[in-house]
Formats: C-alpha cells, sequence, structure tokens
C-alpha cells in the first residue's frame, strides 16, 4: 500500500484547511491526492441510522458527485458508509478522513468499502501507518473533514452524535451547515432538527446545497427524468431564448396566466428556474 505524505509546506496540502485553528502538520494519503484541491462537501451523520437516513445519505451524495463536487465523511458505519457509496455509485469522488493510520480499518466492516474508496478516491489521516483506533482520535479527525469543505451536511443524527462535533467546528471555521429535517418523535433526527432549531441551513432538496455552490441541477437528463411534457416544453423554450416574462411564456406556449403560473411555480421548487421582476429564467447549469 503505497502512502504519500503532504505537509503544510506542499502545493497539495488543502487551502481550506490550512486556513483552520490547529491545522494537522501532516496529512497521511492513500489513493488520488488530487481530490484535496476538488470542491468538496462533507456528508455525515450518526452510526445508528435509519433506512430513510441511509437511502437519504446515499442519494445526496450521489447527486452531489455527479455535479463533480468531492464526498468527505469518516468512513463509519451508517450514515458515513452510505455518504460513500452514494459517492461511489454514481461514478464519482470521495474522501474518507480516518481517526487510525491510513492502512487500518476501522471499523473492520468497512474493509471492502475502503479498498474501493483506495482505488476510486482518497484515504485520509493526520495519523501515521499503524496507529489504532482510539476513541479520543475521532473528534480531532472531524475538524479536518469539516475543514477541507466548503459545506457540512448532516443528515441523521442522535442528540450527542459525533456529527453533531463536526457541525460544531464547521461553524467555528465558517462554514456553512447543512441539516436534513426529521421526524420530531423520533430519537434519530434529535441532533439534525435542533440544528435547524439553532440556525443550521434545512436541506429541502440537493438542489439546496447545489445552489449554494452556484451549481444547478437544471441540465437536460434531468429535465427529461423529472419535469412533465408541459414542464419541459417550458424548460427547451428557456434554453433557447435565455430569459422570458410570463407573459411572454404564456404567448409562445399557447397557455394561459391561469396555467402557467402553477406550472412555473412547481419547476422553482424543483430547482429548475428562477423568477425575478417577472421574469423566469434556468438556473446556472455551470460549475464555478
Amino acid at each position: 500500500m503505497e502512502i504519500e505524505v503532504i505537509t503544510r509546506e506542499n502545493p497539495a496540502y488543502p487551502a481550506l484547511l490550512k486556513g483552520i485553528k490547529n491545522p494537522p502538520p501532516q496529512l497521511y494519503c492513500c489513493g488520488d491526492c488530487t481530490l484535496l484541491g476538488n470542491r468538496s462537501v462533507a456528508v455525515v451523520g450518526s452510526r445508528t441510522s435509519t433506512v430513510y437516513g441511509r437511502k437519504t445519505a446515499a442519494a445526496v451524495s450521489r447527486r452531489l458527485a455527479a455535479s463533480g463536487v468531492t464526498v468527505v465523511s469518516g468512513m463509519a458505519l451508517g450514515i458515513d458508509a452510505s455518504a460513500h457509496e452514494g459517492a461511489l455509485d454514481a461514478g464519482g469522488k470521495t474522501i474518507a478522513v480516518l481517526g487510525c493510520g491510513p492502512d487500518v480499518c476501522y471499523p473492520p466492516e468497512n474493509r471492502v468499502l475502503m479498498a474501493e474508496i483506495r482505488r476510486h478516491g482518497l484515504i485520509v489521516s493526520e495519523y501515521s501507518p499503524g496507529t489504532p483506533a482510539n476513541r479520543y482520535n475521532f473528534p480531532n479527525r472531524n475538524r479536518i473533514i469539516s475543514g477541507i469543505c466548503e459545506a457540512t451536511i448532516v443528515v441523521q443524527a442522535r442528540n450527542r452524535s459525533g456529527a453533531l462535533i463536526t457541525a460544531e467546528l464547521a461553524a467555528e471555521q465558517g462554514r456553512e451547515i447543512f441539516a436534513v429535517p426529521g421526524n420530531i418523535d423520533s430519537p434519530y433526527n434529535l441532533g439534525n432538527n435542533r440544528l435547524i432549531k439553532e440556525g443550521a441551513s434545512p436541506l429541502i432538496c440537493t438542489d439546496d446545497i447545489l445552489e449554494y455552490l452556484g451549481i444547478s441541477g437544471a441540465n437536460e437528463e434531468d429535465a427529461r427524468e423529472r419535469l412533465s411534457e408541459r414542464e419541459y416544453q417550458i424548460f427547451e423554450l428557456l434554453k433557447k431564448e435565455g430569459e422570458l416574462s410570463v407573459d411572454e411564456v404564456c404567448m409562445r406556449t399557447g397557455m394561459t396566466p391561469a396555467y402557467v403560473n402553477p406550472i412555473l411555480a412547481v419547476m422553482e421548487m424543483k430547482g429548475f428556474i428562477s423568477s425575478e421582476m417577472g421574469r423566469v429564467f434556468l438556473k446556472i447549469i455551470s460549475c464555478k
């Protein structure tokens, strides 16, 4: 197993991480070290999670990875593992930050996942090879998870989850925090719901984080899959014209305002269009 050591003086050391309080003096890396320079988002949550939570983590990560964003997590059981798996399923990139040496698989149940991440992503640790997993190491590694990312998403977290430590560190580092709203009567969602109460942005759909990053989900493949026939007709029209007023949309499609306005409202909720000053236009498609 080839392990590369990247010190703070190395140009490959992540610029965002260098700016945090107490950045690690070196990173032990195994895999594609160029990912340290990618735009990244952390997707984290509890080890004990529900099927809904794991499916949501995978779905969010698939969408991020398909949009060219590297998904970062801690390779723990539950939400973390689902986040990595979602990114890999999309053919995208993912970084696992460990609380042990980069050659140590913890938990051992994730041995196959770790091998996949090593082949198609990156394993990162501030701990030297052979360092065993220690419960005191994990709060420290969380500052790296949030520190190399522009934003952190907490999918599902109990009240004392380590994911909440990651969110707290992200806030201290000046990074954006998103939390997936959950059932108020479920102990699995106490942490993420509390984050929203305290000011985290609710993640209603993946387009919320893509919009924050300046990336739109409004592409041709998504449009064909997610839009109705009438919605797709307007999508194609706006793609050709750039922007139009509601009256112009009505004139070009032959539909009345009473029919068009609800369609535009649904398209905006789906994240395909924006409206301003009485005009509608497609959201930005490219990645900044």
